[in-house]
């Protein structure tokens, strides 16, 4: 299973999996020939295409060697592209939509059955794939869709043609699944979706998001709630209250800016402007002066001009992310801003995209340094491990969403369970500390299990009317 792109796209390939181990499927070992490669794959950047079809052309020997072998294509890019997938690569037995996650198993022995090559793609949503089996990487932590789709127009995204327009679950269908996943041991949750504090929107609900995060927080068992990506648009005063006020909903927040610049968003068709997004930021830090802030930008836009870039630079010097995630722009076939004028030069967005990254670096460090000596809660995460074979150094999450490495010293902690430690360095993308007290969890018991992994039945859901 090989997944690019966003954390719906992680989830979606969760279920796939889940899917495919409940008919019998298990994973190769490294090194080991698979009878089956699926692909979920990605549609935002430029090189999610060049990586799909780089691996495919990588694997032509490996298959001819391997007649029985059938390799799989779904995600985004199999929505945009469908049958030019087999067209550009014929070695592919099955191409699956956004939608299809369902079709697969009878897709593959369609093509193993008739020998060729099977398309199904799906314009629209018709059950929430929550109702499909879940292999999830980590026991103690679980993502949860609250709804599928966009509803904006963004000029740079292709995101709304492809998975459609928003559909919501209902709250009580989240809620079922967020039991059931807390009885299974998982501690954190993250609410999933393309904008996801608009759901309510095809409930006729626009408050039902923050009802949602006060729901969740009557869940017994629930440690940590977190949730992306939010709409600067959507992002009202009843979230933030909901978020201060309801303990397990952590003091975090990714709200992507993309530009800081009014006239480049008015560009990008981002219904907000520069003191709508600052104003955000100022009541979330009022109501949560722990919270810390990430966030998305795009440099170089069509026709971004240097005192453009300089206003965007200027909003993260006002709102001091503690991290960003960072884009040089790339047009994507389909979208307004591929065919607008003024397509800035490489070079030029190469040049600003650095001073960008500096910046960025330079405030995330400072704002790392001012947590030395503070005492964090960290979640140990499944999977990174030790630091090395020296040291008893573990990883994993604060309250806050930052990086911590640790040195449990003489404490013993498993994926899963707490650690109380002190900060005693930083450096722009982690902390460093020293673990003080460990909170054993039914979660991290469950990760010595021989399983290591957790397969979870899935909850039928179904989208609202």
């Amino acid at each position: 299973m090989r997944t690019y792109g966003c954390q719906m796209n992680v989830h979606d390939s969760e279920r796939i999996t889940g899917l495919l181990e409940s008919e019998g499927y298990l994973p190769v070992e490294s090194g080991e020939v698979a009878d089956l490669i699926v692909f979920n794959t990605c549609a935002v950047r430029e090189n999610a295409d060049n990586k799909l079809y780089g691996n495919l052309s990588h694997l032509v020997p490996i298959k001819a060697a391997n007649p029985g072998m059938q390799i799989a294509v779904g995600g985004c890019l199999a929505q945009k592209d469908q049958g030019e997938i087999l067209r550009k690569s014929p070695v592919v037995d099955v191409v699956f939509g956004t939608h299809n996650l369902g079709s697969l198993l009878v897709l593959l022995e369609r093509s193993r059955i008739q020998q060729e090559a099977q398309v199904e793609i799906a314009e629209a949503l018709v059950d929430f794939p929550s109702a499909l089996p879940t292999k999830r990487d980590a026991i103690y932590s679980a993502f949860v869709s609250v709804s599928v789709g966009c509803n904006n127009t963004c000029t740079f995204c292709i995101v709304p043609a492809l998975r459609g327009k928003e559909k919501d679950r209902r709250a009580g269908d989240i809620l079922t699944e967020i039991e059931v996943l807390v009885a299974d041991g998982v501690v954190e949750v993250t609410l999933l979706g393309q904008n996801v504090n608009a759901y309510g929107s095809d409930l006729g609900d626009r408050q039902a998001f923050s009802k949602l995060l006060r729901a969740c927080g009557d869940i017994s068992g629930l440690e940590r709630v977190r949730f992306m990506s939010p709409h600067p648009r959507d992002f009202t005063d009843d979230v933030i209250e909901a978020m201060a006020h309801t303990p397990n909903v952590m003091p975090t927040l990714h709200m992507p800016l993309q530009s800081g610049s009014d006239s480049v968003l008015q560009r990008m068709r981002r219904s907000y402007r520069q003191d709508k997004y600052l104003g955000i930021i100022d009541r979330v830090r009022s109501a949560m002066p722990q919270a810390s802030i990430t966030t998305d930008i795009i440099v170089g836009f069509p026709g971004e001009t240097e005192e453009e870039f300089q206003a965007t630079m200027d909003v993260v010097r006002k709102a001091r992310f503690a991290s960003a995630y960072t884009f040089q722009y790339s047009k994507r076939p389909g979208t307004p801003a591929a065919t607008m004028e003024n397509q800035i030069a490489k070079e030029v967005v190469q040049q600003r995209y650095e001073r960008l990254v500096k910046l960025v670096n330079q405030i995330s460090l400072e704002e790392n340094i001012a947590q030395i000596d503070n005492s964090v809660e960290i979640l140990v995460a499944h999977g990174e491990g030790r630091k090395d074979a020296h040291t008893n150094r573990r990883s994993g999450r604060s309250a806050d969403g930052r990086l911590v490495h640790f040195d449990l010293g003489k404490h013993v902690a498993r994926p899963g369970d707490f650690v109380t430690g002190t900060v005693l360095s930083a450096a722009p993308h982690h902390l460093l500390g020293e673990a003080t007290s460990v909170r054993l969890t039914r979660a991290g018991d469950r990760s010595e299990s021989p399983s290591g992994t957790s397969v979870m039945l899935g909850i039928p859901t179904f989208v609202s009317p």
